[in-house]
């Protein structure tokens, strides 16, 4: 574990293998640990950055939800980079974490060598949508605090969202509900009140300012993200789009080999080829 101080705060941050640089960002209650299954694999080609977003795994977890607002979230991704000496990095992001990733692309092109996305929303578009997912995610947030972090994941688990997830084999789900329980549950409330869809500006219409290389990834079983991935698709002038049979939300967990094969060929194509 490597403890980074960045903009006052520290997170952990995790590296392995050697190459082009790929930065990997996990989704909402993962951590780091989100992509040690595919190590084997990506760190044979790249070399690989994993952190823990704030208030998830063992980075800090400031009190004030603001401070875990995408606009920290980017300058302290970039003083990973910087910290690390790279100045430009391929970046992955699941779910929250690609929504960290996209606003990086677009605030710090100059960063990103190459985009992929798996799970992944610009925001929505509508106030009242807005609102509404601001006020369903504070309420969320309360609960965690008032409740705990068990009964929390508990009711996060049976969410229509993981559905696809039940055909798992029994460890890989026990191991994914221990690595939510190891999270800290202010990080996790804060994360929800101030990195939530709801508070997040819209970015659709900033899409095709997108120059770098772009790969979309959603599972077909979730028909929400694939939509959304396709619409993304239609936007982002150097887009590819893969939709990923018999995988819901997570595909890197659902359909791992087809996952690490696309990321690889997509990145040779995108960024090694190139270099």
């Amino acid at each position: 574990m490597t403890r980074l101080a960045v903009n006052g705060l520290t997170l952990n941050v995790e590296e392995a293998g050697s190459g082009s640089p790929l930065v990997l960002l996990h989704g909402f209650t993962g951590s780091q640990a989100t992509w040690q299954p595919h190590q084997a694999v990506l760190a044979a080609h790249f070399r690989l950055i994993t952190l823990d977003l704030l208030g998830h795994g063992q980075s800090e977890a400031p009190d004030e939800p603001g401070r875990y607002d995408l606009t920290f979230c980017a300058s302290d991704l970039a003083a990973v980079l910087d910290r690390l000496g790279i100045q430009q990095a391929a970046v992955l992001g699941y779910s929250m974490g690609g929504r960290v990733a996209l606003h990086f692309a677009l605030t710090r092109p100059d960063r990103v060598a190459a985009l992929i996305l798996e799970s992944t929303t610009p925001g929505l578009i509508s106030q009242a949508e807005r609102a509404a997912r601001v006020e369903s995610d504070n309420a969320l947030a309360d609960f965690i605090e008032s409740q705990g972090l068990a009964a929390f994941v508990e009711g996060w688990e049976k969410l229509p969202l993981w559905e696809s997830q039940q055909k798992l084999v029994a460890p890989v789900r026990e191991g994914l509900h221990q690595a939510r329980l190891n999270n800290n549950p202010r990080g996790l409330a804060n994360s929800l009140r101030g990195l939530g869809t709801g508070v997040q500006v819209p970015l659709w219409e900033r899409l095709d300012e997108l120059e770098m290389p772009v790969l979309l990834i959603a599972g077909a079983e979730d028909t929400k993200f694939s939509r959304l991935a396709e619409q993304m698709h239609q936007a982002i002038k150097r887009s590819e789009l893969s939709i990923v049979g018999e995988a819901g939300h997570a595909v890197h967990l659902e359909q791992p080999l087809e996952f690490d094969q696309q990321v690889n060929d997509f990145l040779k194509k995108a960024v090694v080829d190139r270099a």
